[in-house]
């Protein structure tokens, strides 16, 4: 049975020469893995549908066994092309996208997080990069999780959830606070 949802595209793999893996945050269902078969091939249904940090509609079926279930059709409807202006930004969108990824289980809908993703890389499109757009998603996302404080490193409560972190955080602060 065919199912629809509304995502953004947090990663794609490789998975063959023509195939790709699609991971996606959801409202509906939280972090899914899709295949997009055909996906890389030249004359592809996905040809300048699927890349990072795009919003769309998507049509998909649940596998058998497993978590990697089938991608049927996909829709954009965000491409967000304020966020490929310049490097700051790409680099926070895609540390955005790895927090969120650590820290959310697959299949498991959080309409909250889904949200303030959504609103963060809408926010970025617009605005660009800087550290205080950072440090605000790393506090909401803390909120959510009902850990954080006002004041202080929410970074090193969100660490102590257990969940290894985005590495590259201190080579992005250091990056932000060096910004015009």
């Amino acid at each position: 049975m065919w199912e629809s949802a509304e995502g953004i595209i947090l990663r794609l793999t490789k998975l063959t020469d023509t195939s790709l893996i699609v991971r996606w945050s959801t409202r509906q269902h939280g972090l899914i893995d899709t295949v997009a078969k055909g996906a890389r091939g030249p004359k592809s249904r996905f040809a300048g549908k699927l890349d990072l940090f795009f919003a769309a509609d998507f049509d998909w079926q649940r596998a058998a066994k497993g978590s990697l279930h089938h991608l049927r059709e996909c829709s954009v409807s965000d491409y967000r092309e304020g966020l490929r202006r310049d490097y700051d930004t790409m680099l926070l969108a895609g540390y955005c996208c790895g927090l969120i990824e650590k820290i959310s289980e697959a299949e498991h809908p959080q309409e909250e997080m889904h949200d303030l993703l959504h609103r963060a890389l809408h926010h970025l499109s617009e605005k660009g990069a800087s550290l205080r757009a950072m440090l605000h998603f790393e506090r909401e996302l803390a909120r959510l999780h009902g850990i954080g404080r006002d004041r202080g490193d929410v970074y090193t409560d969100l660490a102590a959830m257990g969940a290894s972190l985005p590495q590259c955080r201190s080579q992005l602060q250091q990056r932000l606070r060096s910004a015009p």
